[in-house]
């Protein structure tokens, strides 16, 4: 039986639609790829981002603002010495893209204008942290991207 080039197209198509459809159904039976939103109540969560938006406009419009670092003891948080420390009130979420069981949600609680998280909670690789913070009645929000080595 000898193959002309418009049946070898249509094989190849084939095969090759035949091994897409098998790496989607693998990905999407498995439970090993996880495949989650990134965000519980995506659209719940959406109504809320005018208001989000403002509360990141008042973090910008700071004139003195307050760092994110990577140090060695851990993460550490800093508010200029402007700002009384009493009066900021707020949390501190970290959240571990690749993978949602390492995220955790951390009380600001000053001391000396700042506030460390400690090494031991966190693993090597991306973090992306969200403060969200008050501070005499206005409401602010602050996005870092830290990598912890």
């Amino acid at each position: 039986m000898k193959i002309n080039w418009g049946t070898g197209i249509v094989i190849a198509f084939a095969l090759f639609m035949t091994f897409i459809l098998y790496f989607v159904f693998e990905v999407q039976s498995n439970s090993k790829y996880d495949n989650d939103l990134v965000v519980e109540e995506y659209y719940k969560h959406d109504t809320h981002f005018q208001e989000e938006m403002a509360r990141i406009q008042n973090a910008h419009d700071l004139q003195h603002k307050p760092s994110v670092k990577f140090e060695e003891d851990g993460v550490k948080v800093t508010f200029p010495a402007t700002f009384e420390s009493d009066k900021i009130k707020g949390n501190i979420l970290l959240y571990r893209p690749s993978n949602k069981k390492f995220d955790f949600n951390t009380e600001i609680a000053l001391t000396n204008s700042s506030i460390v998280i400690p090494h031991k909670k966190l693993i090597k690789g991306r973090w992306d942290v969200n403060m969200e913070w008050q501070y005499e009645g206005k409401k602010y929000l602050t996005k870092e991207v830290i990598y912890v080595k």
